[in-house]
């Protein structure tokens, strides 16, 4: 009985690894679909932020907060799909994005810091403060896209 059972636990672990292994070569042409779609999320949420930030569309506070929140995940999501496997792939990454790898990196955790910013600010209903963390937010996605990302 007891050697069916630890024939069972072994056949299992490697099962589970096997399984483990499979998730982790994701073709490149898929991870560049992923970080796109995450970033273009980031995109949708933000926009209506930057409209308020501008006085285009009236400041609501319970819009901040939900937008910003999702922010707050999305925003942790596209940079495993910058993998060194996709280099090669069509896509508007700049060959910074592997070449100073540390600047990329900085510019990533700039973003997270500045959503995270807005989070918090949110939380407080203050227009100004939550307008002035909204464009923090505008400066580090902007600041990513001058050198990391090709023109359009």
């Amino acid at each position: 009985m007891k050697r069916k059972l630890v024939a069972a636990a072994v056949a299992l672990a490697l099962g589970a690894g096997v399984a483990a292994t499979a998730r982790a070569q994701v073709k490149p042409e898929v991870l560049v679909k992923q970080r796109q779609s995450a970033l273009t999320l980031l995109g949708k949420y933000f926009g209506p932020l930057g409209g308020m930030l501008k006085g285009a569309v009236p400041f609501d506070a319970a819009v901040v907060a939900r937008n910003a929140g999702y922010l707050e995940v999305l925003a942790k999501m596209p940079w495993d799909g910058f993998a060194e496997g996709t280099k090669g792939e069509k896509s508007h990454a700049l060959p910074a994005v592997w070449s100073d790898a540390a600047k990329f990196k900085q510019a990533q955790d700039h973003l997270q810091t500045a959503v995270a910013s807005l989070v918090t600010v949110s939380k407080g209903g203050d227009e100004a403060k939550t307008k002035a963390a909204i464009g923090d937010v505008g400066k580090a996605c902007g600041g990513c896209h001058d050198n990391f990302r090709e023109k359009r």
